[in-house]
Formats: C-alpha cells, sequence, structure tokens
C-alpha cells in the first residue's frame, strides 16, 4: 500500500493531530505495558493509565470532561484483517516507534454493509503523535512498521468494547453477505463497535465478513 503521512491533507477526511495537551507522561508510562513478539492485545481500560495526572487533563481538555476510558493496543501486526467504527472518536498515540493507521469511510460502506478493500488508505503516525480518528472513519488495530513491534495508546468514551450484556444478532445465525438488506445490528460485536471483518483476517467466527477484496498489507 501507498503510506502517506497524517499531516498529509488526504488525512483531514479521517481525523486530525492532537496537540493541545502534553502528553509525554502518557508515552513515558506506556513502555511499561506488554508488546507480544506476535500478534496483538488489546486493553480496553488500563487502572494505572487512567490514574495518570495527565488523564484528567485528556478528559477536561479533549473530552469537554465526558467520562472516558485509557488503553492500549501493542504488538506486531502487518495486515488490515477487520474494520471496525464507534459512535465517538478515538485518539490513538503512538509509543516508542512509529505505525502505520490502515483507515476507511464509513460513507464508502455499500449495500449490505459491504466494504471493497481497496478503498482503503494508509497513514505513519510517527512516534510520540497523537491523532483523533473520527467517528466516521473505519479503523482497525495499528500495523507495524517494518519488524519494530508497536504500543499505542487508545482513548474512547468509557465502557467502549467492553462485553454486551444483551442478546444481538452477531450472536444468531450467521447472515450470507451480499444480502441487499443487512440489520447494522449484526455487525455489534461488543459495546460501542461493529465491526466488518475479512474472510483472512482471523476474527471470530460470528464476526459478519463485510470486507471483500485483498487483506492490505503494509
Amino acid at each position: 500500500m501507498k503510506i502517506m503521512e497524517v499531516t498529509d491533507p488526504a488525512f483531514r477526511q479521517y481525523g486530525k493531530v492532537m496537540d493541545q495537551v502534553d502528553l509525554t507522561e502518557l508515552v513515558a508510562a506506556m513502555v511499561k505495558t506488554p508488546c507480544p513478539e506476535e500478534g496483538t492485545i488489546y486493553v480496553a481500560s488500563d487502572s494505572e493509565l487512567e490514574q495518570l495526572p495527565v488523564a484528567k487533563e485528556i478528559q477536561r481538555v479533549l473530552y469537554g470532561e465526558a467520562p472516558i476510558q485509557i488503553g492500549y493496543c501493542n504488538g506486531h501486526n502487518h495486515r488490515m484483517n477487520a474494520l471496525e467504527y464507534h459512535r465517538c472518536s478515538e485518539i490513538n498515540v503512538a509509543c516508542g516507534a512509529d505505525q502505520v493507521l490502515i483507515l476507511g469511510k464509513q460513507t464508502d460502506l455499500e449495500r449490505g454493509y459491504r466494504y471493497n478493500s481497496s478503498r482503503a488508505e494508509a497513514f505513519r503516525l510517527p512516534a510520540g503523535v497523537a491523532v483523533e480518528v473520527y467517528a466516521t472513519t473505519l479503523h482497525y488495530a495499528p500495523c507495524s512498521v517494518g519488524n519494530s513491534g508497536f504500543r499505542s495508546v487508545v482513548i474512547l468514551s468509557r465502557g467502549t468494547n467492553e462485553p454486551l450484556t444483551s442478546g444481538h444478532m452477531a450472536s444468531a445465525n450467521p447472515i450470507q453477505p451480499g444480502k441487499e438488506k443487512i440489520p447494522e445490528d449484526r455487525l455489534l460485536m461488543a459495546v460501542n463497535k461493529w465491526l466488518l471483518a475479512h474472510p483472512e483476517g482471523g476474527e471470530p467466527k460470528e464476526a459478519y465478513l463485510g470486507i471483500y477484496g485483498e487483506n492490505p498489507e503494509v
């Protein structure tokens, strides 16, 4: 894939660089979080990160005092595999090493919540830089640059990505992709998390296989 920079004008439709808060303390604390040699690990809410003094400043300035959670996604990855979206923006901070974000737009979703992977674009997020990824942006785990692993802070509205507490269609009989009418509830995999998986992405069997075309690699 062609990799652009988050400072490129093309990124503006997906998000923006955040520089209102000094995140040095948060980036430094991320060194203590685990980074697996294979695959990725995601923690929605990390108590140690949330107890840092800067966490209150993030909530006050970047989220207008709305409740937030601070977690992380760490590991090694080179493919898109899936795309998700939320009803809120997500803030990502690259820690220790550059990473690549593969992004798409909800407005490019076709009938039946189908997505052509060729529409996705990739952007390099330099170490130490924070970006807001808009709620309208399709995104997933970052990709590694070369053989380096990545550590990424993930900040979201409180409760996002927590387990669901009531029945939804993802746990019911599967619906075949390509049908004209697919309820959005079929995509819901966790609280405030709607997900489209690629057939080669290795996602849980109940995930909706809404992505077609190649599984992009960086």
